[in-house]
């Protein structure tokens, strides 16, 4: 029994040598070209990765510098126009705009926000909008610079 098993395993290990052998000659001989080749790739790749994160690293450090400093803008440019209060009540009248309407396009003008201008006059946000609306559909206006536009060539606004 012992003999049979020395043979088998004689045998299985001889058959063994034997096609590694093979995977040998045929792996490193017969594709050397492409083993090689593959080699050479994945160090040419690691070393490249490496450079990259190496160059790229010092130029992460970006150094930002807050500047706080207060400018003075005045309020209201003075201008030489002079605002004609009748060639405004005459295209108020022929636009049909009201005085609130009026108002809250001037108020636009200077450049306040709906909520600015609803503070200032003491009503709510949803009217400003409203107001606004009808004063801009009045005026042909999408926009509210397109408003203040039209108003200043109409003679509405200063």
């Amino acid at each position: 029994m012992k003999r049979h098993v020395l043979i088998f395993g004689l045998v299985g290990g001889l058959l063994i040598a034997t096609l590694q052998y093979t995977e040998y000659r045929f792996v490193i001989i017969e594709h050397s070209v492409e083993f090689y080749g593959a080699l050479v790739a994945i160090l040419f790749a690691t070393f490249g990765i490496w450079l990259g994160l190496r160059i790229t690293r010092r130029r992460e450090t970006v150094r930002e510098t807050v500047v706080v400093r207060e400018v003075l803008v005045p309020a209201e440019a003075p201008g030489p126009f002079a605002l004609d209060p009748a060639r405004q009540r005459e295209q108020q009248q022929i636009l049909g705009i009201t005085a609130r309407e009026l108002e809250i396009l001037a108020l636009v003008a200077r450049g306040f926000s709906n909520r600015e201008i609803a503070t200032q006059l003491f009503v709510s946000e949803n009217t400003v909008k409203t107001h606004c609306a009808r004063a801009f559909d009045k005026l042909g206006a999408a926009r509210r610079t397109q408003a203040v536009q039209r108003g200043k060539e109409l003679g509405l606004l200063p």
